[in-house]
């Protein structure tokens, strides 16, 4: 099993690595990190994720937060799946890796007939002439978002308009208008409908 690199999965890791170490302490008497020290991380996480998503300023600043939190939970858990890995070794039971969550797991299926959540962190990562690259995150909540609609108007005109689809949680967007604010919003969006509207970012080229 691979360490996770997306962000839900580590969260989902480190709330499962918190219980298992609490609720077996005669299975990992000696942990790197206690399970305390990963509920204090993921609460700092879920402040952070809050923050990120209460407005553009905010979310800027929440999202550099978020990530030095998630950051620190990666180093702790990494020291906590080491120290699982040796325990199942010596114990010669590669099953009590479970009970923190490594090994065996199944991503949680979200459920296909609802419409996705928000999208969140929307952020103008580059710029040139006439592209500009956006990138943001995937919702928290709702279902598995099937792909993303990106929309742009003339911050003027107030009229929204498709300019691109993506599966990926980052697009380039060549052909811009330069000189003129721009603004851009993101959908994500499945069978079962589309989400609500992430927030707008505004560039001029």
């Amino acid at each position: 099993m691979q360490f996770p690199k997306r962000e839900l999965e580590i969260v989902r890791l480190a709330q499962d690595a918190s219980r298992g170490l609490a609720a077996n302490p005669d299975v990992f008497p000696a942990p790197p990190t206690t399970a305390a020290a990963l509920e204090e991380a993921l609460t700092a996480y879920n402040a952070a994720r809050e923050a990120s998503v209460a407005g553009l300023a905010a979310a800027q600043a929440g999202t550099t937060a978020k990530q030095q939190a998630v950051d620190s939970m990666v180093t702790m858990l990494q020291a906590t799946v080491k120290y699982a890995e040796f325990v199942a070794k010596a114990k010669g039971d590669g099953g009590v890796l479970k009970k923190i969550g490594w090994g065996g797991r199944r991503r949680p299926v979200r459920n296909e007939r609802e419409a996705p959540g928000q999208v969140i962190t929307l952020n103008v990562n580059q710029e040139g002439k006439d592209w500009v690259t956006l990138a943001w995150n995937e919702p928290f909540d709702g279902g598995t978002v099937a792909a993303y609609r990106i929309q742009r108007r003339r911050r003027e005109t107030g009229e929204w308009m498709d300019v691109a689809t993506t599966v990926e949680t980052a697009v380039r967007l060549h052909g811009q208008e330069a000189g003129i604010e721009l603004e851009y919003q993101i959908i994500g969006i499945n069978q079962a409908g589309e989400g609500p509207t992430s927030n707008i970012v505004r560039v001029v080229l």
